[in-house]
C-alpha cells in the first residue's frame, strides 16, 4: 500500500479534525461554565459564612473582654470581612495571583492579631502570653470557607503558609521579645527548677513543641480537606459531562423527554415493537423557489423555517428525527409511549400551520414570497432501536413511517396543508374523550397509498 493510499484526503482529514475542536471547545465550554458557577457559588456562600462568623466572633469578646483594648481585634475582624468582599469581587476559576495575595493577607490578618502585641493594651504582658490563648483554632474557621470556594490546591497551600507564618512569627516573637524579669524565677521557684509544670506554666515560655503540634495538626486537615476538594472537584465536572450531555439530547428531544432519556437506565438501543406517530412536513415547490437565488439567503431560509417549526415539535413532546433538506421528521411517542402522542401530533401539525402563517405575514411586509408546506401525520406500529456498527443513530422504521412520507406527498395532489389518517384521528380521539377531532377536515375514503394493498381513509385540512 502507498502512502497516498494510506493518507485520507485532506477535506476529509480536515473535517475530522474540526469536529474533535469542536467537540473539545463544547466539553471545555461546558466544563468552565460548570466551575465557574462552582466558585461564583462558593465565594458567595464562603464571603456570607465570613461576616456572620466575624460577627459572632466580635459579640464573643466583647462579652469576654468588655474592655477598651478589644477594639483592635474587633478592627482586625472588620479588615477580614472587608478582605472577603474584595476576594468575592475578583474571584474567577483559574489561577489569579491578586486572589491569592488576599488570602495571603487574610493569614497575615489572622497571625498579626493573635501573636502580635495589642498597641491598646497598657499591660505589660509577655508577649510569649499571646500563644496561650488558643487563637490558632481560628485559622480553622479560615480554611474550612476556603474548601467552600477554592480549589483543592489552594486549600493545601492555605495549610502551607499558616504554618511558616505561624513558626515565622513564633521566630520572630523568640528572637526579639524581652521577657518579662521575674516571671521565670518564680514559676521554677513555685514548681521546682527544670520540672515540666514550671516550664508549661512559665509566662514568658512558648511552649514550642505545642505550637509545633498546632501546625501539624492544622497541616494533617488541610491536606485532607483540600483531597476532599479534589474528589468535589472531579464529581463537579463529571455533572458538567452530564450536563453537556443533556444539552445534545435537547437537540433532538423535547425537554420532558431529555429528563426522562437522563433518568432511565434503560439503554436505547433495546430493539422493540412500538406505536407511534409520525409526522412528516415539507416546503411546496422549494426547488423552484430556490432555483436562481444566492444559496447564503437559501440557507438563512431554511434554518429560519426549521426553527419553527423544531420549536412546535419541542413545545408538543415531540422528537425531531432527522431533517430532510427542506423539511423534517419528527416522531411522538418515542423513544417512550406517552398517554397523547396522536393528538400531540395533531396539535403540533396545526400549530405548525399557524406558525408558517404569523411567518408569511411577516415576509408579506418584507417583500418576500410565501412559504407553503404539506405535513403528513401518521399513527401505527414501528420498529424502535439504534442502527448501525461504529456510529449509531436512533431510528424509528416501518410501515408507519412511510405511509406519513406518502400522505405527506398527498397534500400537493389534494391542495391540502395537511393530512392525517384514518388511524391518527381515531387513535387522538380515544386519547381525548368527547372531542371531534375531524372538524375542519374533508375524509376522503378511498385514497390509495404507495406501499400499501388495500386504500385507506385519510383527512384533509380545509
Amino acid at each position: 500500500m502507498t502512502d497516498a493510499a494510506m493518507t485520507p484526503p485532506a477535506p476529509k482529514l480536515r473535517n475530522i479534525v474540526q469536529e474533535d475542536e469542536s467537540s473539545q471547545a463544547a466539553e471545555s465550554r461546558y466544563t468552565l461554565a460548570a466551575l465557574e458557577n462552582h466558585k461564583r457559588e462558593g465565594l458567595e456562600l464562603a464571603v456570607k459564612a465570613r461576616w456572620i462568623a466575624m460577627a459572632i466572633f466580635s459579640v464573643f469578646l466583647l462579652w469576654v473582654h468588655p474592655q477598651f483594648e478589644v477594639i483592635y481585634y474587633i478592627g482586625i475582624l472588620a479588615l477580614l470581612c472587608v478582605n472577603g468582599w474584595f476576594m468575592r469581587r475578583i474571584g474567577r476559576v483559574g489561577r489569579s495571583r491578586m486572589e491569592l495575595f488576599l488570602i495571603f493577607i487574610d493569614l497575615f490578618l489572622m497571625t498579626l492579631g493573635m501573636v502580635g502585641p495589642n498597641p491598646l493594651d497598657m499591660d505589660m504582658m509577655p508577649l510569649a502570653m499571646q500563644y496561650r490563648f488558643d487563637n490558632f483554632i481560628y485559622f480553622f474557621v479560615i480554611l474550612a470557607l476556603g474548601t467552600m470556594a477554592y480549589s483543592w490546591r489552594t486549600v493545601i497551600a492555605i495549610g502551607i503558609w499558616t504554618l511558616v507564618m505561624w513558626m515565622s512569627a513564633l521566630a520572630l516573637a523568640w528572637w526579639f521579645a524581652s521577657p518579662v524579669p521575674g516571671l521565670s524565677e518564680a514559676a521554677a521557684a513555685a514548681f521546682g527548677e527544670g520540672s515540666q509544670l514550671a516550664e508549661f506554666l512559665d509566662p514568658n515560655s512558648y511552649a514550642v513543641p505545642v505550637r509545633v503540634q498546632e501546625v501539624i495538626v492544622f497541616l494533617i486537615v488541610a491536606i485532607t480537606l483540600g483531597i476532599s476538594a479534589r474528589r468535589t472537584n472531579r464529581l463537579l465536572l463529571s455533572n458538567a459531562g452530564l450536563e453537556r450531555e443533556r444539552a445534545n439530547l435537547s437537540r433532538y428531544f423535547s425537554p420532558n423527554v431529555v429528563e426522562e432519556l437522563s433518568q432511565n437506565d434503560e439503554p436505547l438501543k433495546q430493539v422493540r415493537v412500538q406505536n407511534v406517530a409520525v409526522l412528516f412536513i415539507d416546503i411546496v415547490g422549494f426547488t423552484r423557489f430556490a432555483a436562481g437565488r444566492d444559496p447564503h439567503q437559501v440557507i438563512v431560509l431554511l434554518r429560519e423555517f426549521h426553527a419553527r417549526m423544531e420549536r412546535e415539535v419541542f413545545r408538543h413532546n415531540g422528537t425531531l428525527d432527522k431533517y430532510l433538506g427542506d423539511g423534517l421528521m419528527a416522531t411522538f411517542g418515542t423513544p417512550s409511549a406517552g398517554k397523547r402522542d396522536a393528538s400531540d401530533a395533531l396539535g403540533c401539525a396545526l400549530a405548525m400551520q399557524v406558525s408558517l402563517a404569523q411567518w408569511n405575514r411577516d415576509r408579506r411586509r418584507l417583500g418576500e414570497p410565501e412559504i407553503k408546506a404539506g405535513i403528513g401525520i401518521h399513527f401505527g406500529e414501528t420498529l424502535l432501536g439504534d442502527i448501525g456498527l461504529n456510529r449509531l443513530e436512533y431510528a424509528v422504521i416501518g410501515t408507519a413511517v412511510n405511509v406519513a412520507a406518502r400522505l405527506e406527498e398527498m397534500t400537493r395532489r389534494l391542495q391540502t396543508p395537511i393530512v392525517m389518517s384514518e388511524d391518527l384521528r381515531l387513535q387522538a380521539e380515544r386519547e381525548t374523550p368527547g372531542r371531534e377531532l375531524s372538524e375542519g377536515f374533508v375524509c376522503y375514503p378511498e385514497q390509495d397509498v404507495r406501499g400499501l394493498d388495500a386504500p385507506i381513509k385519510v383527512w384533509a385540512k380545509r
